[in-house]
């Protein structure tokens, strides 16, 4: 019924906020620490990579990408394809073509939802590095690494927890649009984006189809804001010395 898809759904769309969101915070914050603690050219080049990418809209970009990558003709699917008839018994099972576009999905999420992480941790590395507290470390025989490591990353931790935590909501979102256009979750598997697809194309008999999927959503957009605002309370070293 819809309870057991809308269940077996939010496990697919959690996944996919999680890790491509996991996958981005690795990115961006190594992005913009190394942007942003080496200064000069190095920031400069850095930066204009990111601004490039910034250059083309988001949406049209994932849309493009899935459309071009997404295919059984398209080079993915097919090495997809050959990997599974290494290390799978039943490579013909016709669950394995949707596993592939959640997949391909998590890739592309992952790689161009990092940008606004790296700028605000490079923000964050030019003015966490010439603190006191840099230089004392720095005067005490400290390396970058283990400066950027530990004290200034550390100190950085709270609007990056935050951050992460908006994204997952975003990514969740991103990914509901693309299955409410038939490029993400496809039958067997279910997505919430995907029922939501399903009962707008019925809405006017069945309105609950469309209401409970998208209600789902926004409960957990909700959430995950909160545990944000809560996180930030807890992590913050200098919320933790006060």
């Amino acid at each position: 019924d819809l309870m057991a898809r809308i269940f077996f759904g939010g496990r697919v769309s959690l996944a996919v906020g999680l890790v491509a969101t996991a996958a981005s915070l690795v990115i961006g914050v190594t992005w913009g620490a190394v942007a942003g603690w080496l200064g000069g050219h190095v920031d400069a080049v850095m930066m204009r990579v990111v601004d490039g990418l910034y250059a083309f809209p988001f949406l049209v970009l994932v849309i493009a990408v899935m459309v071009f990558l997404g295919g059984e003709r398209a080079a993915p699917f097919r090495a997809y394809r050959a990997a599974l008839n290494v290390l799978v018994a039943h490579p013909d099972d016709p669950a394995w073509p949707p596993l592939f576009q959640i997949l391909l999905v998590l890739t592309v999420l992952g790689a161009v939802s990092w940008l606004t992480m790296a700028r605000i941790v490079r923000a964050l590395v030019l003015s966490l590095r010439e603190q006191l507290f840099v230089e004392a470390a720095r005067a005490l025989g400290a390396g970058s690494g283990a400066i950027l490591r530990r004290h200034v990353l550390p100190n950085a931790i709270g609007p990056i927890v935050v951050y992460a935590a908006l994204t997952v909501p975003e990514v969740m979102m991103t990914e509901a649009f693309l299955s409410f256009l038939g490029l993400g979750a496809m039958e067997p598997l279910s997505s919430w984006g995907q029922l939501a697809g399903v009962g707008a194309g019925v809405i006017d008999l069945y309105p609950w189809l469309l209401v409970f999927p998208a209600l789902a959503l926004v409960l957990t957009l909700v959430c995950f804001t909160l545990l944000g605002d809560g996180l930030i309370d807890a992590v913050d070293p200098q919320n933790r010395r006060a």
